[in-house]
């Protein structure tokens, strides 16, 4: 990573496999000619194209994280994995799964800047958002993110996880922001209740940053690609709600 902070950079999060989506992504990101990206983690979980999306980011060379389903695919034996993991991880070969161990959970790419999955201390809990006992989703008051980055002392706060883009300004300059997803823009699930969350568009996600004199600027890019070909694929591996969300943006 360049640590240069006036230059621009990108930041890409949760591609659950899409291998079409990361390239309509990595195609916009180069033609504004950006050389940085940071990658937040959740990068082959899923039943799309595990395999073929390791390899692009393995020969890229982006900056990883790992998140909540990287750490999944090597913490447990496939028999005890969700239906998105174990379908990654029949795809996997031995050396995806050493790139995988070796990224770190939390990184610091350049000064004053901090990345990391869902919070600094968990990778399955939202730091933006909240579920109540219905299952109704609500942004966190900026109180309690305070208390979640509690001794932590950047500038500028990156996370995943949660697949929605959002940018949250907290006191003194500081910036929470998730890029939204690259690859799965809906999804549900049974933690801490039963709950969905989704974003409305099919469109690819992510950001692009830059720190200025002013604090720092951000842009959030909703990049459309031909969806046909993944949602085929969710639909010829049984998962409807997959092929929902990747031709929509949403399950309900």
């Amino acid at each position: 990573m360049q640590s240069r902070l006036t230059d621009e950079f990108a930041v890409i999060a949760d591609i659950h496999g899409n291998i079409d989506a990361l390239d309509a992504v990595l195609a916009d990101i180069s033609a504004r000619g950006i050389q940085t990206i940071l990658n937040l983690g959740d990068h082959l979980s899923g039943p799309l194209e595990a395999a073929r999306t390791a390899d692009r980011l393995m020969a890229a060379g982006i900056a990883c994280i790992r998140g909540n389903h990287d750490r999944q695919l090597l913490d447990r034996l496939p028999g005890a994995m969700g239906l998105s993991d174990a379908s990654a991880y029949a795809q996997l070969t031995p050396a995806h799964l050493r790139w995988l161990g070796a990224l770190p959970a939390t990184l610091e790419p350049m000064e004053g800047v901090f990345a990391f999955h869902g919070t600094p201390q968990s990778d399955t809990t939202y730091l933006m958002e909240q579920v109540d006992a219905q299952g109704r989703v609500s942004m966190r008051s900026r109180a309690q993110i305070e208390a979640a980055l509690q001794g932590c002392t950047a500038q500028l706060y990156l996370c995943g996880h949660t697949h929605v883009p959002r940018r949250i300004d907290l006191g003194q300059g500081r910036v929470v922001l998730n890029p939204g997803s690259v690859g799965c823009p809906a999804y549900s699930d049974v933690q801490p209740v039963p709950h969905v969350m989704q974003t409305g568009t099919a469109c690819a996600c992510y950001a692009t940053l830059g720190r200025h004199a002013g604090g720092w600027h951000t842009s959030f890019h909703h990049i459309p690609y031909d969806t046909g070909a993944m949602v085929a694929r969710a639909k010829a591996a049984g998962r409807e709600d997959w092929a929902q969300a990747l031709a929509h943006g949403t399950l309900t």
